[in-house]
């Protein structure tokens, strides 16, 4: 589960929260992601798609954003809903920032952590689980 306004990230199992991480999103994150390029995060409900350990980030968890509805709405403003949206660390050679990352929202629309929480992450979420992405 995230919450954006929170700028939280809880892992849940068997309908108990196991653990929270602070988060910072992307470079406008109120309101869903309307199209590429927006700087929002998703809002909604997706899945963990896949992982990508060579990111140009510390490992990244891919969601699977755009839904049928994302598309649907970005193809209205006549835009493309883009992609690449996921959970990831810092960018390589930046994990001397640590925790001070989320003292502000720096993705482009992503979810990120700290390099040792997304090396925990990675290794307690499976593709294919659910991820539901709150304002």
């Amino acid at each position: 589960l995230v919450e954006k306004g929170a700028r939280r990230l809880t892992l849940w199992y068997a309908g108990s929260p196991v653990r929270s991480f602070r988060v910072a999103l992307g470079r406008s994150p109120v309101g869903p992601k309307q199209h590429i390029g927006d700087g929002r995060t998703p809002e909604g409900r997706y899945w963990i798609a896949g992982r990508n350990a060579r990111s140009r980030y510390h490992r990244a968890l891919e969601i699977s954003y755009p839904s049928t509805s994302d598309r649907t709405t970005a193809w209205q403003s006549g835009r493309e809903a883009g992609g690449q949206i996921m959970i990831h660390g810092l960018p390589k050679g930046a994990d001397w920032i640590g925790k001070h990352h989320t003292g502000l929202d720096w993705t482009s629309g992503c979810i990120a952590v700290t390099n040792e929480e997304i090396d925990e992450i990675w290794e307690l979420v499976s593709d294919g689980t659910p991820i539901e992405i709150r304002p």
